[in-house]
């Protein structure tokens, strides 16, 4: 099964950017589609974004649209999450998740089966 391990996150001021990072073992990455989800304190699980195993399809929620990009390098075995003009309501436990289908219809829901553990994203001044 495959393995995913976050990291990149921290603590960074309002209007800030940092670039997350999920990389995964036990796998070809390039057969997964992988979303980045994200809980803050007290509120329930969100769908950020999600890319498809080749990479030419992405889909973002709302709240981050324009800011946020989701990319891949499937050599690398590695998505990255990069976030751009970050606000204090951005701050949660961000994960990321694979699983063979990519539908983009229902990929900002949970339903994957590989989680990985979480990096911390701060977001205060």
């Amino acid at each position: 099964q495959l393995q995913l391990v976050e990291s990149g996150g921290g603590l960074v001021q309002p209007g800030g950017s940092l670039r997350l990072s999920c990389a995964a073992s036990g796998g070809t990455l390039a057969s997964y589609a992988i979303g980045w989800f994200r809980r803050a304190p007290e509120k329930e699980r969100e769908g950020v974004s999600c890319i498809s195993g080749s990479g030419s399809s992405t889909v973002y929620a709302d709240s981050v649209k324009g800011r946020f990009t989701i990319s891949r390098d499937n050599a690398k075995n590695t998505v990255y999450l990069q976030m751009n003009s970050l606000k204090p309501e951005d701050t949660a436990l961000y994960y990321c998740a694979a699983r063979l289908l990519w539908a983009p219809g229902s990929c900002l829901f949970p339903g994957y089966p590989s989680w990985g553990q979480g990096t911390q994203v701060t977001v205060s001044s």
